[in-house]
């Protein structure tokens, strides 16, 4: 297929492009055969989320948690319980959740510590709290595995969508501190390190060598490609992108992104390698109650438009006839903030 990108801005902030007081286009509703994902990360139960109502008017085919769900930062199950039930019960999630289906991963402030990883005691525990939250069944293999990571596949009359669900806690090892102060973290230069871990590397080289889909989209809570900013990134372990990188490529693996989340801010961004034959996009959607509103600029090599640093959600619309996929940034109102769009 013709590959191809294009990049357009609307209302933004701490952006470089003109505001406008209306978009120019609305949120992508396609008549013809495609599979329309909703998805969104850092999510205080303190806080109001506006945009459950915004969500079910688009009425997408699945809505998608990135991660910090709930932030309840605990090894107390019964605090962490607690908040899982208190998101289930505000009543716009509630309705929404019966109208459209939910998948999802965790990220650390749900996963129960700060940054947290393979050290966090009471993760097991944890786990089990997540999935019930998902509402995972009892004698589901995932009640038995370590970590959360699993696949769902959606079959559609115009072709099929495999989701990728990343667990980027359970398995990662400890992270460099900068000792210069400069930045949190630096990269691993011993290149020991893991985000995944073996167990769940072997997972997901199965599924994407042996996935017939038209798209193939990893849920990585934290962002795959922007790897400058000092906070948390597969960019910390720079061994381990290169081998997703590699296990994308070998598998021949169609319509390859990647949606992320954790950073409070929104933003695309897109490599081309050898290692692949089309762009590699992470759309990075953060976040749905609290965001990054005092972001004055950061390194992205691989950005592409500008930053959003206000209260948003993702909005991606994958059409099986052209073989493009539209990534929008939505605000209140289902505004658009920024749209890419890349063809596969």
């Amino acid at each position: 297929m013709t590959r191809s990108v294009h990049i357009v801005c609307y209302l933004l902030i701490f952006a470089a492009c003109k505001p406008v007081q209306t978009p120019a286009v609305k949120p992508v509703t396609p008549e013809g055969s495609a599979f329309r994902i909703a998805f969104g990360s850092c999510n205080k139960t303190s806080l109001e989320n506006p945009f459950w109502d915004d969500i079910q008017v688009l009425a997408p085919d699945l809505w998608i948690w990135g991660g910090d769900n709930i932030y309840a930062d605990t090894n107390d199950m019964g605090k962490m319980r607690a908040m899982y039930q208190a998101q289930k019960a505000v009543p716009e999630y509630r309705q929404m959740a019966g109208k459209i289906p939910v998948i999802g991963t965790w990220d650390d402030h749900d996963y129960g510590l700060n940054d947290g990883g393979v050290e966090f005691e009471a993760k097991a525990a944890s786990q089990q709290a997540f999935l019930d939250f998902m509402d995972v069944a009892p004698d589901s293999p995932r009640r038995q595995q370590e970590g959360i990571y699993t696949s769902h596949t959606y079959v559609r009359p115009g072709g099929k969508v495999k989701i990728l669900i990343l667990d980027t806690r359970y398995f990662r090892t400890s992270l460099t501190e900068d000792p210069t102060g400069k930045k949190r973290y630096i990269p691993d230069e011993k290149r020991e390190g893991t985000i995944l871990g073996e167990a769940q590397w072997s997972w997901l080289e199965r599924e994407l060598t042996d996935s017939d889909a038209d798209f193939n989209i990893l849920v990585s809570s934290i962002q795959v490609l922007s790897a400058s900013h000092g906070f948390e990134t597969w960019g910390n372990f720079p061994h381990e992108v290169e081998r997703l990188l590699g296990t994308i490529g070998n598998s021949g693996a169609r319509g390859v992104f990647i949606l992320s989340g954790d950073r409070h801010i929104s933003e695309f961004s897109r490599l081309e390698t050898k290692t692949l034959s089309f762009p590699l996009v992470d759309f990075t959607s953060s976040g749905l109650t609290h965001a990054y509103r005092s972001f004055k600029g950061e390194a992205n090599a691989y950005r592409v438009g500008e930053v959003v640093a206000r209260e948003s959600f993702g909005y991606v619309v994958l059409d099986f006839e052209s073989g493009e996929v539209v990534f929008q940034m939505l605000g209140d109102g289902n505004r658009v903030q920024q749209e890419l769009r890349q063809r596969y």
